[in-house]
């Protein structure tokens, strides 16, 4: 019996032996859908809309249908355009909130059959899906998953303020969503925006096999919290699996112990800060330098860039983008398109290039193979000059992608190290660049503080009972679309507060809880909405302290980076 005890014991330590970290761990790891759509790295949105004749963010159905004729629509010259700066896909805007649909829906008359263009006979989703086939893009489709004319606004979610509509309003929204994925060939990204309230599981399990999923209960990829197309660092590619499931994940979510996997979409318009074409807006196209900032910060970070085109009222993207769109994508491949060295497809936790004589370089990608999800948690990068090792960079997560820059320096060697990992580290490639004029990186969303602001404060005569409310209006705080920060911190007293319920309005109407996250004393809230003038923004908090009655307290707000 001991020597079998024994023998057991040997086993069971030789088989723990064999496990390793990743294995422990159970990585997260992307389905086949979410790598192809990842790999992509850049898409195109296009945002087009009765919003566009209104020189407006949203329909107020001010337009007469009659007079609207795009007569120079050309959807293979919006696909040249995608091209241009390398986007490999377009997700087009179907349906906004104000419920008017470019293709000949049977579910509303507020559709492209009622427009002076093509004389009620077009298609704009089928001429787009045709553009897209021939110019070798995938397509995506933005299905609002609200409608204003059937009270379910912004922020609803697809849930109707007059609870007797709901049951009809999900049958017309199922009619819509199934109409788009059945009669356009393969849909490879499927975007509700905000979330989706509605059931639509079967819809999506049927006849979206092949896309990703942004937002909704079915999510498989995340929005990043803002609309500046930033990402933070780290930027994780997994999360847990009931964050994703709330529908509304965004970065401040990832985890890289996370048990699912839902990379993160940086979605930006090129008019800072506007989704829909104007005459005026044209005045506020971001410059290159600012898209490169962008780049840096999505794709750079392991993201993917979600970059928004708008056409006029003639269809017509203006010339002045189109000149923008292509000096971007020839900046991206000044940069990156050639590097001075590589090495691929390296597996273990070092990987050394040597030059023949000292070279300059101030740049360097790496680039891990997450299929087997993200195994690297920190890394340094170094440089062997003057007869020494200098570090030139150092990080945590890389997943897709990670662009590091520096100043410039002459090297003999470069060594990545990746000091940190769970299992065996696998380095798709490791590559060296010199640069020439890149502009400091300085780009800001000029409207948003991230620093923290006071808002308010509380005291001990506001509790009864262990209990008080508190109503925050964030109107003036928040001026674009993004994710903020609410902070409740004792400043004097013993007692322990706790925010019980948290409750956000736009303009009254309170919108789905799911836009808000407490953790701790924090109160995360997600605007994915266009932010006009017009909107009021009300948020209203219940908190409880324990302890001693001397409580005080103070409320802060910032913008998440």
């Amino acid at each position: 019996m001991r020597i079998i005890y024994f023998f057991v014991l040997f086993m069971v330590l030789q088989g723990l032996s064999c496990v390793s970290p990743g294995e422990k761990a159970q990585l997260a790891k992307p389905s086949s859908q979410q790598y192809s759509w990842h790999e992509q790295e850049r898409i195109m949105f296009i945002h087009f809309g009765m919003a566009t004749w209104q020189g407006r963010e949203y329909d107020n159905f001010s337009t007469d249908l009659k007079k609207v004729n795009p007569s120079k629509i050309n959807t293979d010259e919006w696909c040249r355009i995608a091209q241009s700066w390398g986007a490999k896909q377009i997700v087009f805007v179907a349906k906004h909130v104000g419920g008017f649909c470019w293709w000949p829906t049977a579910t509303t008359d507020y559709n492209v059959k009622n427009i002076a263009w093509k004389e009620g006979n077009g298609d704009l989703v089928a001429e787009i899906a045709a553009s897209c086939k021939k110019f070798g893009l995938n397509l995506g489709l933005y299905l609002y998953p609200g409608d204003d004319k059937w009270g379910a606004g912004l922020g609803s979610g697809g849930r109707t303020n007059d609870t007797t509509k709901q049951e009809a309003y999900n049958k017309i929204y199922r009619q819509q969503l199934t109409e788009l994925l059945t009669r356009y060939g393969k849909i490879k990204e499927v975007w509700f925006d905000g979330t989706c309230v509605i059931d639509v599981e079967d819809i999506l399990a049927e006849n979206a096999r092949e896309a990703v999923i942004f937002q909704s209960p079915q999510a498989t990829i995340r929005w990043v919290g803002n609309e500046a197309g930033f990402a933070p660092y780290p930027a994780w590619n997994s999360l847990y699996s009931t964050d994703l499931k709330s529908g509304v994940a965004t970065a401040v979510q990832g985890t890289p112990d996370g048990d699912a996997w839902a990379p993160l979409e940086c979605d930006v318009p090129l008019y800072n800060h506007n989704w829909f074409w104007s005459k005026a807006n044209e005045n506020k196209r971001r410059n290159v330098d600012d898209l490169m900032e962008i780049y840096y910060k999505s794709a750079g970070r392991g993201a993917l860039l979600l970059l928004n085109a708008t056409p006029d009222t003639a269809g017509v993207i203006p010339e002045g983008d189109v000149k923008q769109y292509a000096a971007f994508g020839k900046e991206i491949a000044r940069r990156f398109g050639q590097p001075l060295k590589m090495v691929s497809d390296k597996q273990g936790k070092e990987v050394t290039i040597s030059f023949d004589e000292p070279t300059v370089i101030n740049h360097v990608v790496i680039m891990e193979d997450y299929r087997e999800g993200e195994r690297i948690r920190a890394y340094d990068v170094e440089g062997y000059a003057g007869g020494e090792w200098k570090r030139l960079s150092s990080g945590s997560s890389v997943g897709r992608k990670k662009i590091d820059y520096f100043g410039d320096i002459a090297v003999t060697k470069v060594r990545l190290t990746i000091t940190q990992s769970v299992a065996e580290p696998l380095i798709r490639s490791f590559s060296l660049y010199k640069i020439d004029n890149t502009p400091e990186l300085k780009y800001k969303e000029d409207a948003v503080s991230k620093d923290w602001q006071y808002l308010n404060s509380w005291m001990p005569e506001m509790f009864s009972n262990g209990k008080a409310s508190i109503n925050l209006n964030l109107t003036s705080y928040i001026p674009v679309p993004g994710q903020y920060e609410v902070l409740f911190k004792e400043t004097e007293g013993k007692r322990v507060t706790v925010i019980d319920k948290a409750e956000l309005f736009y303009d009254g109407e309170k919108t789905l809880p799911e836009f808000i996250t407490i953790k701790d004393n924090n109160i995360f809230i997600n605007r994915t909405a266009q932010v006009t003038n017009e909107t009021s923004i009300l948020l209203k908090v219940t908190f409880s302290a324990t302890g001693e009655n001397d409580s005080k307290g103070s409320i802060s707000f910032r913008a998440v980076h």
